[in-house]
């Protein structure tokens, strides 16, 4: 069985799509229809624009979603079995199952940056990596701190992100070297990601997701807020939503595709490299490639 899944921020880079776009007439077309439901050149932010410009929130989540959905329509490839996305990744993989059209996913990516970053200027956060240390562990140590601090993404065994206020974070990361963490190390983020403080980013984004149509996929979503599998769109939608502030279970979403006979995945958009090695970490025998 093959997977395809969709890596979220941080796997942007410099120049990203331009090979693409001088060599396929099908990612051509996604990067100029993408424009004009945008209104602006995102694709020349995206070919030409610094890497400070390209972490900007607001640009870096459309630009991932739109080089991933170029990458995918101009690549053969087999029909999935199974699609995962790491975060904003997640809206990638539902484009690619059918669940959401290319523009509605879009719209929806863009509502999402942009909400996200009025969130993280209301509320500043920060993340921090934490390395070397049992999942349970982490989770033990933030649930003591009193201040805003969650388990934010799960991204393989021993790599574990939190997320909350900066202080939260400045307390756990103190804690959590004391409890033997190899390195817990203070991210360059535009804010608390995934955690409590983007709840008004949440809500103004449960209306646009409620207002968008979901259809039937071709295969099953394994979600982030749970790791689970799932066909039917209403239960997407109430999962897509939760996402904002909920943890992404990347590490069990692998688990658990491997347990429902996935053998080969293939990473889509971004620097092809991020998620490869991430589920080679949770199963170094499966197979892992670059679309």
């Amino acid at each position: 069985m093959n997977a395809f899944v969709f890596p979220g921020q941080g796997a942007q880079f410099e120049g990203m799509g331009l090979d693409l776009y001088d060599q396929s007439a099908e990612a051509k077309k996604i990067f100029e229809q993408a424009d004009e439901i945008l209104g602006f050149a995102l694709s020349e932010v995206m070919f030409r624009g610094s890497s400070e410009e390209l972490k900007q929130t607001r640009i870096t989540q459309p630009a991932l979603f739109v080089h991933a959905m170029a990458k995918w329509n101009s690549t053969e490839h087999v029909a999935p079995d199974a699609v995962a996305g790491h975060s904003l990744g997640e809206f990638s993989a539902l484009v690619a199952n059918g669940v959401l059209s290319f523009e509605d996913g879009l719209r929806l990516v863009y509502e999402r940056a942009v909400a996200m970053q009025e969130a993280c200027e209301k509320s500043p956060g920060t993340m921090a990596a934490i390395l070397g240390l049992e999942d349970e562990k982490v989770e033990e140590v933030c649930g003591l701190i009193d201040d805003i601090v969650v388990p934010a993404n799960y991204n393989c065994p021993g790599q574990l992100v939190i997320s909350g206020s900066v202080t939260g974070i400045q307390k756990a990361v103190e804690k959590l070297t004391e409890a033997g963490a190899k390195r817990a190390l203070v991210l360059e983020v535009g804010g608390a990601f995934h955690s409590p403080l983007m709840e008004p980013a949440r809500v103004r984004l449960e209306r646009a997701i409620q207002n968008t149509k979901f259809n039937e996929p071709i295969c099953p979503v394994f979600q982030n807020i749970h790791g689970q599998a799932e066909l039917d769109p209403d239960a997407i939608k109430i999962n897509l939503i939760a996402q904002l502030t909920g943890a992404v279970k990347w590490t069990q979403s692998v688990q658990n595709m491997i347990s429902s006979g996935v053998t080969h995945f293939y990473e889509v958009g971004g620097s092809g490299k991020v998620l490869s090695g991430l589920i080679k970490k949770v199963n170094r025998d499966v197979e892992v490639a670059t679309l």
